[in-house]
C-alpha cells in the first residue's frame, strides 16, 4: 500500500490533468446541448484507455523499482547494471552515478595505495629496529648483574612493541598471512612463556602450568603472538603471587593470575580497540591495543576469547578452541 501511494504521488500532475480532462466531457456536453447518452461512450472509452495506460505504467514503475532494489545488494559496478533510462533525464542521473562511482573507485585506490605506504614503511621501521636490539641483547647477556637483568626486561618489552606494531598492520590488511595446520597448544604456551622466565624470576612470581593436552587448527605464529600479549599483561598488573595456565573446559586455555584485576565497568571493553579502562590510565602504560590484537586475531583464526576479574583477585583470560569459521 505504500509503494502505491508513492507511485501515486510520483504520477499525481498526470492523474490530475487526466481527472481534468474526464470531467470536462461533461461540461462540453452541457454547454452545447448534446444528448446526456452520447455522454457515455466516450467517457468510458477514455476511462478505459486511461486504466490500461495507468496499469501498464504502474508494472513499469514496479518492474524498475525492484531492478533498483535488487542493485542495493552490490558495492562494486553497480551502475553498469541500472535498468535502461527511460528518459533522457533519468540518463543524465545515470552518467551523474557513474561519474561518481569512477571518481569513488579512484580515491579509494589512492587511499589504498597510502596504506599499502604506510604499511611498508612501518614493516621496515619494525625490521630495521630489531637488529640493535638483537646486538643489545647479546651485549647484555655476556655479563649478569641486577642491572643487565632490568635493561634486557627493557629491552624485551621495546621488541614486543616493535612486533606489535607489525601485527597490526598485518591484522588490519585485507590480506592474510595465515598458515593453517593442526597445533599442539602445548608447545605453543611453552614457545610463549619461554622469553618471560627472566621476568618471572626477577620479579619471583611463580608459574603454574598443567599440561593441557589441546590441539586445535591454527596459526602458530600468531598464537603464539596473542598467548605473549596475554603473558604480558598477566605479568604487568601482578605484583606478586603468580600466573596459572591450565585447561578449564574440554577446548579452552585459560590463562589466570593473581593481579589487581579489573573493574566491572572496565571488563565489557577490555578487548576495545584504545581502550585501557582504569588501570591503563593509572599506571599511563598501556596501549589498549594488546587484547584488541588479540581477540582479531583469534577471531580470524575461528576461536574466541573471553574474559572474567574481580578487583584485588585476579583475572582470567579465556581461550576457546572450538573451530568456527575463519573470518576475512
Amino acid at each position: 500500500m505504500r509503494f502505491f501511494l508513492h507511485y501515486l504521488h510520483s504520477r499525481r500532475l498526470i492523474l490530475c490533468s487526466f481527472a481534468a480532462a474526464l470531467l470536462a466531457f461533461p461540461l462540453i456536453f452541457f454547454l452545447y446541448g448534446l444528448p446526456k447518452q452520447a455522454l457515455l461512450y466516450p467517457s468510458a472509452l477514455a476511462a478505459l484507455i486511461g486504466l490500461c495506460a495507468f496499469t501498464a505504467d504502474f508494472l513499469k514503475f514496479r518492474r524498475r523499482h525492484a531492478q533498483l532494489a535488487r542493485l542495493l545488494n552490490f558495492q562494486e559496478g553497480m551502475t553498469l547494471e541500472l535498468p535502461a533510462p527511460a528518459d533522457a533525464l533519468e540518463a543524465d542521473y545515470q552518467a551523474l552515478l557513474q561519474l561518481l562511482e569512477a571518481r569513488e573507485a579512484e580515491r579509494q585506490t589512492q587511499q589504498d595505495r597510502r596504506y599499502q605506504d604506510m604499511c611498508d614503511y612501518y614493516t621496515t621501521w619494525a625490521h630495521q629496529i630489531k637488529t640493535p636490539i638483537a646486538a643489545m641483547r647479546l651485549n647484555l647477556k655476556n655479563e649478569d648483574s641486577p642491572l643487565s637483568r632490568r635493561l634486557l626486561s627493557d629491552l624485551m618489552r621495546v621488541e614486543r612493541y616493535a612486533e606489535m606494531v607489525m601485527a597490526y598492520l598485518r591484522v588490519e590488511s585485507p590480506s592474510t598471512d595465515y598458515l593453517l595446520r593442526r597445533l599442539c597448544i602445548d608447545d605453543a604456551v611453552k614457545r610463549a612463556v619461554r622469553p618471560f622466565a627472566g621476568e618471572f624470576i626477577a620479579r619471583r612470581l611463580k608459574l603454574n602450568y598443567e599440561e593441557t593436552g589441546l590441539s586445535a587448527v591454527s596459526d602458530e605464529k600468531w598464537l603464539v603472538f596473542v598467548l605473549e600479549q596475554i603473558l604480558s599483561n598477566a605479568l604487568k598488573y601482578t605484583p606478586e603471587g603468580g600466573i596459572h595456565i591450565y585447561r578449564s573446559a574440554p577446548n579452552t586455555l585459560t590463562i589466570q593470575d593473581t593481579g589487581i584485576g579489573i573493574a566491572p565497568e572496565d571488563l565489557p571493553r577490555v578487548f576495545e580497540k584504545g581502550y585501557t579502562g582504569l588501570n591503563g590510565r593509572s599506571d599511563l602504560k598501556a596501549s589498549g591495543i594488546g587484547l584488541y590484537l588479540s581477540k582479531k586475531a583469534l577471531t580470524k583464526l575461528g576461536h574466541a576469547i573471553s574474559a572474567e576479574s574481580e578487583p584485588g583477585r585476579g583475572t582470567a583470560i579465556h581461550i576457546d578452541f572450538t573451530q568456527r569459521d575463519v573470518r576475512e
